[in-house]
């Protein structure tokens, strides 16, 4: 046994930990787990501990559903929310074939994948995320309602901002567990919320991420409310986005730096991004909801880039150093961040190696440049999800990074949604009681 395992059964055994959630999660991004006593933690590590694979979206069918969850030792977080004696303890794992190799349809193995390609071409990618969510009340049966904590607008204080004090909770949650937010504010929506986080490496970025929503859900249910990611749940207000912030070191350097200290490393990477991101905004945006968000309140419509201008799909925000990134603005909280971030570094890497030059920045707001946008002709990302769906399956770069058998499965399965949604009375009806309560 590994002396990085052997540490960590200590740690059971020394802080009364009892109980280990053996987290991984389904193609669309939504966390499962499966618990296990303390005892049986040698047995995960060394043989792993099996799970129906036909369960769980885009893994397997009931003629070949045993799979495998291993722990990995590099996402140990002791659940601050849960009791401080026979304490619970949460380990994001690899899956695992019967045979030991790993599971190549596990969005986490395609990540893994997309970090390798990048060492190999000698770069580390940093991603830090800005996630926002709604806070809403809930009734006598803890059932969501769609009436907002407040009536708070952008870095409001209280009494108009009502979520301060979950926010703090949040955050001192997640800092607990080894998860550091860097700012949180009460956004543009009634009852909505933002928390950014530091930067990390690509992986834990995506780890981070999932442990965040399930953090957020967890606290604001303890204190009675419903916290939600869903895209647009309100269509007259803000809808929540989850922006990208995106960075590259090589030999201990960040080569993001545009401008003065001009990058052609990093210029090329975002040019690689821009070059396939309608191909990618099917996963960027996996919902027929998302399409809802895209185009008002700050959220982008079209594919181009500017330093600062909120209005552009990436921006440069003004930084110095190693804060040097790109933001991505168009993805939502909804999205599985392991496919997200593995599409993205690709088409990143792939705009490096063809050296593709990163076109002009559009310095306008676009959201007051109609005539503006017509003339020069500027491309808009998908309008639906039907759109983005078609998009995916001609590209090269999905069917490159994505097995094929889980790009079917994803395909079918949001081909079928879009259909329910069209044949719906009153689509955003439809969406609100499909996706509302569980997102």
């Amino acid at each position: 046994m590994e002396e990085t395992q052997l540490d960590i059964l200590r740690f059971v055994k020394e802080n009364d930990v009892k109980f280990i959630r053996m987290s991984f999660c389904d193609m669309f991004g939504v966390q499962k787990n499966i618990a296990i006593m303390a005892d049986e933690l040698p047995r995960a590590f060394e043989y792993g501990i099996s799970f129906d694979a036909s369960a769980i979206r885009g893994f397997g069918n009931v003629e070949c559903s045993d799979l495998f969850l291993v722990p990995d030792c590099s996402s140990v977080a002791i659940l601050p929310w849960r009791p401080s004696h026979e304490r619970v303890m949460q380990m994001f794992c690899t899956v695992k074939n019967p045979d030991g190799t790993d599971f190549e349809e596990d969005s986490r193995y395609i990540l893994r994948q997309a970090v390798k390609r990048s060492a190999k071409m000698g770069y580390m990618c940093r991603v830090g995320t800005e996630c926002e969510f709604y806070l809403t009340y809930t009734d006598d049966d803890g059932e969501p309602l769609l009436k907002p904590l407040d009536r708070g607008s952008y870095a409001d204080i209280a009494p108009l901002d009502k979520g301060e004090d979950i926010r703090r909770s949040i955050c001192l949650a997640l800092e607990s567990i080894g998860i550091f937010p860097e700012s949180s504010h009460h956004e543009r929506g009634a009852g909505q919320n933002e928390i950014d986080f530091r930067y990390s490496d690509v992986l834990t970025a995506a780890d981070n991420f999932m442990m965040f929503k399930y953090l957020v859900k967890s606290v604001a249910a303890q204190s009675g409310l419903f916290a939600s990611f869903m895209p647009k749940p309100f269509l007259d207000d803000s809808g929540n986005g989850m922006h990208i912030n995106l960075s590259l070191v090589r030999c201990g350097k960040n080569v993001f730096k545009i401008g003065k200290e001009h990058s052609e490393t990093a210029e090329s990477f975002i040019a690689g991004i821009l070059e396939h991101i309608s191909e990618i905004t099917a996963f960027l945006n996996p919902l027929t909801n998302s399409y809802r968000r895209l185009g008002a309140f700050e959220a982008p419509k079209y594919i181009t880039w500017s330093h600062q201008n909120r209005s552009q799909l990436i921006r440069i925000p003004a930084s110095r150093g190693d804060f040097n990134r790109m933001e991505l603005r168009s993805p939502d909280p909804t999205c599985n961040p392991y496919i997200v971030f593995a599409l993205l570094l690709h088409a990143g890497l792939d705009g490096i190696e063809k050296n593709i030059s990163l076109m002009a920045p559009c310095n306008r707001n676009l959201y007051e440049s109609a005539d503006y946008i017509k003339e020069q002709g500027i491309a808009s990302l998908p309008d639906t999800l039907y759109k983005a769906l078609e998009a995916a399956s001609d590209s090269e770069l999905v069917h490159r990074v994505l097995p094929e058998n889980l790009l079917r499965k994803y395909l079918v399965k949001k081909y079928s949604e879009v259909q329910r949604v069209r044949q719906a009375e009153d689509e955003h009806a439809f969406e609100l009681k499909t996706y509302f309560p569980v997102l």
